[in-house]
């Protein structure tokens, strides 16, 4: 194809996509309103979901603590014997 036709044909393009999604919006029903039971219910969920979140990050943060000891050479000094 020539590079004019596919110059002018991007924007008729995009007018065209522009007026489907406006017109795809007017025909859209209109947003129900959440259900006060339901709207507690996902708020404690996402409470409870940032606290298991904390709790995680807590456990990564102590198991790779543990891991940088045990990775150590073990500390020479100890007992003479040994």
């Amino acid at each position: 194809m020539d590079a004019g036709v596919i110059a002018l044909s991007i924007p008729i393009v995009a007018i065209i996509a522009g007026a489907a999604v406006k017109i795809a919006h007017l025909w859209a029903p209109p947003p129900r309103t959440a259900d006060p039971d339901l709207t507690m219910k996902v708020e404690a969920m996402e409470q409870d979901l940032a606290a298991l979140r904390q709790e995680l990050a807590e456990t990564q943060e102590r198991l790779d603590f543990t891991e940088r000891l045990l990775a150590k050479p073990p500390e020479r000094g100890g007992s003479p014997g040994g």
